[in-house]
């Protein structure tokens, strides 16, 4: 049985750029199946000999992102000694921008994966955001930064993904005729929930829309602008009970209604002393 061709990513760091540049390059090789091992967290010269043997007896090819000068020419110099193919991703790029701009590398490993306080909060706010999304579990709206209503198609999931990424913790609600609002809902400060209005006939063309692609007749009662109506004077009945800020969002991108919420959110936060 014929062995697949061997490639190491190899990495001061996670593998995840060297691995990267491996699966495309042998994508280029349809008719050929290779076997990929990542080398991750290799500090120091003892590591990479043993890589290097290794790919050696297999006769295999040798793909690196290290930043340090020094593990670099190692690799070089014990590669050309054992007659192995290996690839500098970083090195040359390193290089070419230190000659023409006269600046000095770092050579930190693992900067580009830095996980700082920041990128937890956006990751934090996105699970959070798909756990609490359409009212699926109402004690997340007490823990929410924000909480979106509005009747079905007023974006308030992708309004709520949207703010996440900007590391706004969103849990929102659809407003039914036929469901009564959790009594959590009732119970968040108002300046803490957004309500979302929308013209009707806009409403009826969205749904129409969403209909269709649902391979459904456009004529059902989710679309029918007198329903429509009815919610749309429901949900305003609920706004009015819970007095918070409305947002009409007729003819307003995601990006807009999301620059609204924000500015509704930092003024909330100096004026109640939250963060």
């Amino acid at each position: 049985m014929k062995n697949n061709p061997i490639i190491y990513a190899v990495s001061d760091s996670i593998g995840e750029t060297a691995e990267s540049v491996v699966k495309a390059t042998v994508s280029q090789f349809i008719e050929e199946k290779f076997d990929i091992t990542r080398v991750p967290y290799v500090r120091d010269k003892a590591q990479i000999d043993k890589v290097l043997e290794e790919a050696a007896h297999h006769k295999a090819v040798v793909c690196y992102t290290i930043v340090s000068p020094d593990l670099r020419d190692h690799i070089a110099d014990r590669a050309l000694a054992l007659d192995v193919q290996v690839v500098d991703v970083l090195g040359p790029m390193i290089k070419s921008i230190e000659k023409a701009t006269g600046m000095l590398p770092r050579n930190q490993a693992g900067l580009i994966h830095s996980l700082d306080h920041e990128y937890f909060k956006r990751v934090e706010a996105v699970e959070f955001a798909v756990k609490y999304d359409d009212g699926k579990n109402p004690m997340g709206l007490l823990k929410a930064d924000v909480v979106i209503i509005g009747v079905s198609r007023t974006s308030k999931t992708p309004l709520s993904m949207y703010l996440a990424h900007k590391r706004i913790k969103v849990a929102n609600v659809p407003l039914v005729p036929e469901l009564a609002p959790p009594e959590e809902l009732f119970k968040v400060p108002p300046y803490k929930v957004v309500g979302l209005l929308i013209d009707p006939y806009k409403l009826n063309e969205i749904r129409s829309e969403r209909l269709k692609t649902m391979g459904l007749s456009d004529s059902a009662v989710y679309a029918d602008v007198k329903r429509i109506g009815e919610e749309l004077e429901y949900a305003k009945g609920i706004m009015r009970r819970i007095h918070c800020p409305i947002i009409n969002v007729s003819n307003r991108a995601i990006e807009e209604t999301a620059g609204m919420i924000l500015e509704y959110v930092k003024k909330n936060q100096e004026r109640y002393g939250e963060n």
